[in-house]
């Protein structure tokens, strides 16, 4: 039993990781969501929201070319995982004054997928 042990503690990392992945694919579906109005990934651009590239660690209002709420630019947020969580259960109520327009996500579960997704993503989009 001792000699079994750390050998399954060597593969601890193997097994964990398809469950990230299957978040973030869970993830990847709950962002059609957001998609009318943001991009994420090589080549995304501004739309009607910003482009989401890198966005865990950015502060808020500092994507370069994006018309910013006034609101936005002078939140002081800086997104992480909880700051973002409180932001898209009700963009309105954590940053009033905001421009965006969306009822929010509920769901715990969707938006630690959603987070998952989004975190694959460099500044750049490039996939980490």
């Amino acid at each position: 039993m001792r000699a079994i042990l750390p050998s399954l503690l060597l593969l601890l990392p193997f097994i964990a990781q398809p469950a990230a992945a299957q978040d973030a694919a869970a993830g990847e579906r709950s962002f059609n969501k957001c998609r009318a109005c943001h991009q994420i990934g090589e080549g995304a651009r501004n739309l009607v929201g910003p482009e989401l590239n890198g966005l865990i660690g950015r502060h808020s209002g500092a994507v370069e070319a994006y018309s910013y709420s006034t609101a936005n630019k002078s939140s002081g947020l800086t997104w992480d995982e909880a700051t973002f969580t409180d932001y898209i259960k009700d963009p309105r109520t954590k940053i009033p004054g905001t421009k965006m327009i969306f009822a929010g996500i509920k769901n715990d579960k969707e938006i630690k997928d959603l987070i998952a997704f989004l975190k694959q993503f460099d500044k750049d989009g490039k996939k980490l």
